[in-house]
């Protein structure tokens, strides 16, 4: 076993994702050999008490097709919408009744990518899982695709579980799919090998990357495992991705699938979320010295430095940050209304307090509400 493997090996906190695909029927519904399959994987694996895991499952669409008369993933919100709410019960259900052969406690979590990108939502939601983890118990996590607008078409959970691997301080990151791992061309023709590590993203640069699947019960496909896995890596955990009838060898760290070594350290908390789960809800265009300040010096983001604003948001949302060419260079939570922010353009807060009263002396967006979009 090699050095990195064993630290896989040596993981205590693991986060595992599975797909719609290996979960569930092509015409929708709940596998139940299959479910059972991966909670035996799971339950044997921290059996020992000595590793906690946090299932983060697709599949609650998927399983709500069958039940709702649907033969295939429908495109339009209010049906996706429907089915998930049929969907997700059976899901938890199905993972309850499978773990409890092992006396294993469930505990569902949705979460929405907006509210996690907040700080005082973000605190919550990893107090919760922290506290299931500590009590004994097995969190199963998916987005809340119930009430979800943007976020329902996300890439099937797979970023969803990079971003809640950094929540949880995960030591691994283990993405389970239909495929057993990345192939350097299309895995169903000859000549093609899979790729057993990832050292940097300069190491697939050249590999074209799949989408969706034919069953057509997922969003996700290979493009998303792999942006799931960079952005892992990037925040200091290490990935495997491979097939759900290789999750035991996975876990225990013997070679099997596509092992992505960190490439990064951990940032701070919210704003792995805020650079790739919020959706901004508008723009604040910089001169070139707000620019500077922001990318170069860190610094908070000052009336002073707007050149313009587009968009329709509130305080406290996201929005992005563009130089005067239109390219988006960071992205931070706002403080004012878009509608009060063009009284504010290039004035300094000092006369902007003395004018309007002493809560307009302050940033538009704070350095600590604020990360930089690395290109």
């Amino acid at each position: 076993m090699t050095v990195a493997r064993q630290q896989v090996a040596q993981a205590r906190r693991i986060v595992v994702k599975i797909g719609s695909s290996s979960l569930t029927t092509a015409s929708g519904g709940l596998d139940a050999d299959r479910v059972d399959a991966l909670v035996d994987v799971l339950a044997k694996t921290r059996s020992g008490g000595e590793k906690e895991i946090v299932l983060v499952s697709s599949g609650a669409i998927a399983a709500g097709l069958a039940p709702l008369g649907l033969r295939r993933r429908p495109k339009d919100l209010a049906r996706q919408q429907a089915a998930a709410s049929v969907g997700q019960g059976l899901l938890v259900a199905r993972y309850t009744a499978s773990f409890a052969r092992y006396g294993v406690r469930v505990g569902q979590v949705l979460l929405t990518t907006d509210d996690t990108s907040r700080r005082a939502h973000y605190r919550n939601a990893y107090r919760t899982l922290d506290q299931l983890l500590a009590m004994g118990a097995l969190p199963v996590v998916n987005e809340n695709d119930t009430v979800a607008t943007d976020e329902i078409r996300f890439g099937d959970n797979d970023r969803l579980a990079a971003l809640v691997a950094h929540l949880v301080r995960a030591d691994l990151l283990v993405l389970l799919s239909d495929v057993d791992g990345l192939y350097d061309g299309d895995p169903s023709k000859p000549g093609t090998s899979r790729i057993d590590e990832v050292r940097s993203p300069a190491d697939i640069a050249h590999v074209q990357i799949g989408s969706a699947g034919k069953a057509g019960v997922g969003t996700g496909g290979m493009v998303t495992k792999v942006e799931a896995a960079r952005i892992a890596a990037a925040a200091g955990i290490p990935v495997v991705l491979t097939s759900a009838s290789q999750a035991a060898d996975a876990l225990a760290g013997r070679a099997t699938g596509t092992h992505f070594h960190r490439t990064g350290r951990r940032s701070a908390d919210r704003l792995l979320w805020l650079a790739h789960a919020s959706t901004p809800q508008g723009a604040l265009v910089l001169d070139d010295g707000a620019v500077h300040a922001i990318v170069e010096g860190h610094k908070s983001l000052l009336p002073a430095g707007i050149a313009a604003v587009e968009g329709e948001f509130a305080a406290g949302d996201p929005v992005e940050l563009r130089d005067p060419q239109g390219r988006a260079i960071a992205r931070g939570l706002v403080n004012f209304d878009a509608k009060e922010i063009p009284q504010l353009l290039g004035r300094s807060t000092h006369d902007l307090a003395k004018e309007l009263g002493p809560g307009y002396e302050r940033e538009v967006v704070h350095r600590d509400d604020l990360v930089v979009l690395h290109p």
